[in-house]
Order: C-alpha cells, then sequence, then structure tokens
C-alpha cells in the first residue's frame, strides 16, 4: 500500500517556511494554550520532548516548567535552529521511558501510521508523564475544500489537493488504543478573512501546511485555477471570505507502574 504523505515534500515544505518566513499565529495559539495548560499543574517536569518546531524561542519558554528540553521536527531546518534532530513520527527509534513530558504541535495530522506514532511516542515516556499538544482537525478549510471542488468540476476528474484529517471524535479513542489514559481532547475553531484564495495559499505555504499527499496534483490548469479562485470570492462576506482552522488540543498520560 502506497503512502498517503509524501515525507520528502513534509520535510521540504518546513525547510522552506523555515527559509523564507514562517507564518506562527496558528502554531503561537496553539502552543501558547499548552504552555497554558501545562502551567496549571503546578508540576516541574524534568525531561521534555518537544515534536514540532517552527520558533527556535520555543524550547525556552517551555523550560519553564521542563529542566531539560529535547527537540524534534519533521523539517531538517527547523529541527537544527532550535539545536534538535530531524524526526518522522511513525519511524523513529524511541528511547525507553526518557521523558516525562512530550508536547507535540502541528505535525501529527501529517504522519502516515498515526496510531504508530503514538505508541512510538507512548514507548518514549515515563509512567505518569503527560502527553499535551495540538493538531489539525477534520473540520479545517471547508471553503478551500469547496473551492477546489469548484476546480475539479471544471477539470472533469477528482483530484486529492486537501489532506484528510481526524474527526475531534476519534482523537480521544485513539490515544486510549494507543496505552495513553485518561485522554482529553478539546475544539478550537479559528476564523480568520482572507481577501484572496492567493492570499490564503500563500499563508498555507509559510505555515508548511500546503498539499503533501503523495497522490497530489502536480499542477492546476489555468481553467480549473480561475474557478476555484472564483468560488473562493463568490464565498465572501463583502470582500473577504472567512475560512475556518480547527484545532484538536489533547492531553493523556502514560500509565503509572501500579
Amino acid at each position: 500500500m502506497s503512502a498517503l504523505f509524501d515525507m520528502h515534500a513534509r520535510a521540504s515544505r518546513r525547510d522552506r517556511a523555515a527559509r523564507s518566513g514562517t507564518e506562527l499565529f496558528l502554531y503561537e495559539r496553539a502552543f501558547a494554550d499548552c504552555l497554558e495548560r501545562i502551567a496549571l499543574m503546578e508540576r516541574r517536569f524534568e525531561r521534555a520532548l518537544l515534536i514540532g518546531c517552527p520558533d527556535p524561542n520555543w524550547p525556552d519558554r517551555l523550560r519553564i516548567s521542563a529542566g531539560e528540553v529535547e527537540v524534534r521536527d519533521p523539517g531538517q531546518h527547523f529541527a537544527e535552529r532550535a539545536a534538535g534532530k530531524m524526526l518522522i513520527e511513525d519511524a523513529w527509534d524511541p528511547p525507553a521511558a526518557a521523558y516525562d513530558i512530550v508536547l507535540a504541535v502541528g505535525t501529527l495530522d501529517s504522519v502516515n501510521g498515526l496510531p504508530i506514532a503514538l505508541r512510538l511516542i507512548r514507548s518514549a515516556m515515563r509512567p505518569e508523564a503527560l502527553f499535551i499538544g495540538a493538531m489539525s482537525g477534520a473540520d479545517t478549510l471547508p471553503q478551500l475544500r469547496s473551492a477546489m471542488r469548484a476546480a475539479d468540476a471544471v477539470a472533469g476528474v477528482a483530484a486529492p489537493h486537501v489532506h484528510p484529517r481526524i474527526e475531534a471524535s476519534a482523537l480521544a479513542p485513539l490515544l486510549a488504543d494507543s496505552g495513553f489514559v485518561r485522554p482529553v481532547v478539546d475544539v478550537d475553531r479559528v476564523s480568520v478573512s482572507y481577501l484572496s484564495l492567493e492570499r490564503l495559499v500563500s499563508d498555507l505555504r509559510q505555515m508548511c501546511t500546503t498539499n503533501v499527499l503523495t497522490a497530489r496534483p502536480r499542477f492546476v490548469g489555468k481553467a480549473a485555477r480561475a474557478a476555484a479562485i472564483g468560488a473562493f470570492a463568490d464565498a465572501a462576506d463583502g470582500s473577504r471570505t472567512q475560512v475556518t482552522f480547527e484545532i484538536l488540543h489533547f492531553a493523556a498520560w502514560a500509565p503509572g507502574n501500579g
């Protein structure tokens, strides 16, 4: 069976954003929320693993609650800027029982084997360790999906333009099936207005969240592209179109020894 996501393209998108300038507003929203939740626990963690680090300042901010922070990122440039290493979440050799907190922000929605990734993360955690983070949910960018359906209608063929993502209701059971206990999932829906489809795509590029599906179309014809732009503009309220980003915040624990 072929892989759903192209890991080389995924890494390249992150490297491109690191070089050209990363759009951080959604990443920062998710990361800051995680830090707030960690602070409310009033617990000092000894050794943390941060998976996904588009801002090299994040490790220092996490060190307020965790003494030692290791960084892993699917992109080489993001990893190196934070003195970390590259990681593919469903294809790494985790150290056993190494971390008492793992924070994963913005990468788990584009791994080929999410259950495998979760089990590997779980194996790297100490008893009673905290796993917390955020990922994109299934209700992300329905307006973009509609615009690309208009493009497909003109092209005469359906193509995979937008990533499939996990439903909010499925994430907690998946965490439990992966060996975590007391999983909690919250949904944060963020509405952002855009003047044009081109501006949205530019932001997605700077967020390294453009299409990395293995079966993605290599180009969109002029007529199909015009149809997508027109459909996006037709959905506008006045001069701007509201788009929705769904962020799934999750927290779960590794089981204790008892």
